[in-house]
């Protein structure tokens, strides 16, 4: 329910003042002879700068670097969500759990299974950015608000997902490392994100 936040008492009507008083005018002060120093003038110091830059997610896997540019005007809360574990280094050592040749890469899970998280499920940003060669999803149960921190990386076109998976990023350097990630279903000595972060680029 919203409250009605409109003033309701009524200001109070100023009283005319009736009383004359006379005003004795002063004097005009004497300039004194000793001038006087101009005051020093404080230097104001520079505004801080704010950081300039696009956020990008860079693993380093153990087939070389990955960067991955977030993409907040798709899906803000799962850029950010992306962003923040990764800052909190929660990437660093989870594997590729599955990985389906001319499909994607699948990783973000810290059990290697494909049914662990971050414990943290994220609404659903679906939006109309095609799933391509180099795009970044969100994995998830059939339930369409599930994803967590599980995400994949495609090697080809798959258009066929396209409204159903909450794109958030983009590789724009080393896809070719992703396409050396070891398949499988299960991956059998998966290849693993040695460490994630986050640089402004």
């Amino acid at each position: 329910m919203v409250k009605d936040t409109t003033p309701t008492d009524k200001k109070p009507v100023a009283k005319k003042v009736t009383d004359k008083k006379v005003e004795k005018i002063a004097a005009p002060k004497k300039e004194s002879a000793v001038k006087k120093a101009p005051a020093a003038k404080v230097a104001k110091s520079a505004p801080a700068k704010k950081a300039v830059g696009t956020e990008h997610l860079v693993l380093d896997t153990t087939k070389g670097k990955v960067v991955i540019k977030l993409r907040p005007d798709l899906a803000p809360n799962h850029a950010a969500r992306i962003a923040e574990l990764a800052k909190s280094k929660f990437y660093d050592g989870i594997v590729f759990h599955r990985v389906i040749d001319g499909f994607m890469a699948q990783t973000g899970d810290p059990t290697g299974t494909g049914m662990g998280g971050s414990g943290h499920k994220l609404k659903a940003e679906f939006n109309a950015e095609p799933h391509v060669r180099g795009t970044c999803s969100m994995a998830r149960s059939q339930n369409p608000d599930s994803g967590d921190s599980q995400f994949f990386i495609c090697f080809d076109n798959a258009r066929f997902l396209d409204r159903q998976y909450t794109v958030w990023g983009q590789v724009v350097e080393g896809m070719d490392n992703v396409d050396k990630i070891k398949r499988g279903e299960p991956v059998r000595d998966p290849d693993r994100i040695v460490t994630a972060s986050v640089e402004l680029r």
